[in-house]
C-alpha cells in the first residue's frame, strides 16, 4: 500500500480471526496488520461497555502498529424520533460512544441515524439535525471533538434515515461531522444502483459538492458485496459469493486516480478481513496501472 494512500480495514472481528485462536479485541490490529492491513473499526453496536483500561490497551497496540481506528455507536440511536425518552438514551448513546473513542483513539464514531416512521423524510432529517447539534454542543463542552468525527452512515432501507442527502444534510451541522458512506447501503436502496464508474463518480461529486474537497479526502467508507431485494438490504455477503455486487474496482481507479486518503472499512459477512485484503489489492493494482 502506497504511502499516504487509503488505509483499509475490517469491521468488526471475522471468522478467520476466531479460527486462528484469537479470543480478544485487543488482539484486532496485530491480526488485521498480518493480513496487510491498517484500520480496524470496533463495534459498539450492542452497547458501549468498555472499560478505560482496554480502551487504553487498544490505543496502545494501535499506535504502535500504525493503525487507524474507529468506533461504530450502538443500534438503538434514534435522532429522528418525536419521543423525548427515545432522544434522550440516543444523547446518551452517542456521547458514551465518543468518549469510549476518545480514550481510544479512534478517529471517527459511525452511527445509525434512525428511523423515518410515520413523519415525512424532511420532518425526520431537520429533527435529527437539531438533535445532532444539541449533541455537537455537549460533546464540545466535554472536548471530545477535537480529534474525534461524528459520521452518519447512509443506509440500505427506505424506512431508515439516511440517503446521501440526508446524511449530506446532518453533516452541515458542524464541521466535526461528516460521512459514513456505505457503498453497499447505497447498491442496495437504489436496487443495484452502483454499477459503472459514472455511478460512483456522481455521489463522490454530490459529497464534494455539499462539504469539499477536504471531506472526500478523508472519507470513512464502508464497502462489502450485499444482497438486497424490494425494500433494499437484506444482508451483507463476501467477495467469494460472486453473484453480488458493488465492484470496487471502479472505486478504486478514482482514488487512485484523486490520491484522496479514506478509511475504507469492510463489512463482508464473517470475511471482511480477507476482502479486505483484496480490496487493497484492487488500489494497489490501481496505482500501477497509472505508472
Amino acid at each position: 500500500m502506497a504511502k499516504g494512500g487509503p488505509r483499509f480495514g475490517a469491521g468488526g472481528n471475522s471468522d478467520g480471526f476466531y479460527a486462528a485462536g484469537y479470543k480478544s479485541s485487543l488482539a484486532a490490529c496485530e491480526y488485521l496488520y498480518g493480513l496487510g492491513l491498517d484500520a480496524y473499526e470496533y463495534e459498539c453496536t450492542h452497547g458501549v461497555r468498555l472499560s478505560d483500561a482496554f480502551c487504553a490497551s487498544v490505543r496502545k497496540n494501535a499506535a504502535l502498529l500504525d493503525f487507524a481506528l474507529s468506533i461504530h455507536a450502538p443500534y438503538y440511536i434514534n435522532l429522528a424520533s418525536a419521543d423525548e425518552a427515545i432522544r434522550e438514551r440516543s444523547v446518551g448513546h452517542l456521547l458514551r460512544t465518543l468518549r469510549a473513542a476518545d480514550k481510544m483513539g479512534a478517529q471517527s464514531v459511525v452511527f445509525h441515524s434512525g428511523a423515518v416512521g410515520e413523519q415525512s423524510r424532511e420532518q425526520a432529517t431537520e429533527r435529527a439535525a437539531a438533535l445532532l447539534e444539541e449533541i455537537v454542543r455537549l460533546a464540545e463542552r466535554e472536548g471530545l471533538l477535537q480529534f474525534v468525527t461524528l459520521r452518519p452512515e447512509t443506509m440500505g432501507k427506505p424506512g431508515q434515515l439516511g440517503t446521501l442527502g440526508e446524511v449530506l444534510r446532518l453533516c452541515e451541522v458542524a464541521e466535526s461531522v461528516r460521512p459514513a458512506v456505505d457503498f453497499a447501503h447505497i447498491h442496495a436502496l437504489t436496487g443495484g444502483g452502483l454499477k459503472e464508474r459514472r455511478d460512483f463518480e456522481r455521489l463522490l461529486g454530490k459529497i464534494g459538492r455539499r462539504l469539499g474537497e477536504a471531506a472526500l479526502n478523508s472519507l470513512h467508507i464502508h464497502f462489502s458485496p450485499i444482497e438486497y431485494g424490494r425494500s433494499g438490504e437484506m444482508r451483507h455477503r463476501n467477495l467469494s459469493d460472486k453473484e453480488f455486487g458493488p465492484d470496487f474496482e471502479p472505486l478504486a481507479a478514482i482514488l487512485a486516480e484523486e490520491g484522496w486518503q479514506p478509511t475504507v472499512i469492510c463489512e463482508s459477512s464473517g470475511e471482511q478481513d480477507i476482502d479486505a485484503a483484496a480490496y487493497a489489492g484492487m488500489y494497489a493494482a490501481a496505482r500501477q496501472d497509472l505508472g
